[in-house]
């Protein structure tokens, strides 16, 4: 008899849940955190510039290493749009420092340990402080313009480009 009436509480809470999820057009959601070098990063600084955020789900992972070594093979192509990357993940700072180091990587990853903004931009995997690979495209205006999910890694920056090219042309 009380599950039968925990059941709509559920109900309420997970429609509650889907809710919240953010949409193209909806205002990006401002977040501080640090980059792998140690340093503070705030999204509200990004007014005015292109910004792409990637998440992903865990340094030195297989499919995380392809999806950031496309970013830093492709980056000359997001930056002659005047857009930048930056790849979040529940990583440590330290881990996130060792990746960037490990690959060469040219653009900025920051530590969301917590998984915090990860839960904030509602790519955070149930039961796991790690994200699913998503990616947000977001205008000067710090509206959400794209979002992808369960993107290809190795695909996934050339299709970022493309797709800032064309929203620019609008």
């Amino acid at each position: 008899m009380k599950i039968l009436k925990l059941i709509p509480l559920f109900l309420l809470i997970s429609l509650s849940a889907f809710g919240s999820e953010l949409r193209v057009g909806d205002p990006a959601k401002p977040f501080k955190l640090q980059t792998q070098e140690g340093k503070p990063f705030d999204l509200m600084s990004r007014k005015g510039m292109w910004t792409v955020l990637y998440f992903f789900p865990k340094a030195e992972t297989p499919g995380c290493t392809k999806q950031a070594c496309s970013f830093r093979d492709n980056i000359k192509k997001i930056r002659v749009l005047k857009a930048e990357v930056f790849g979040i993940s529940t990583n440590s700072v330290k881990d996130q420092a060792d990746f960037a180091k490990a690959h060469a990587l040219n653009f900025t990853l920051l530590a969301d340990e917590k998984g915090e903004v990860t839960t904030d931009y509602g790519s955070k995997l149930p039961l796991l402080n790690m994200s699913k690979r998503w990616t947000f495209i977001i205008g000067p205006d710090l509206t959400i313009l794209d979002i992808a999910k369960d993107v290809d890694p190795i695909t996934d920056a050339e299709r970022v480009a493309t797709k800032i090219s064309e929203l620019q042309k609008k």
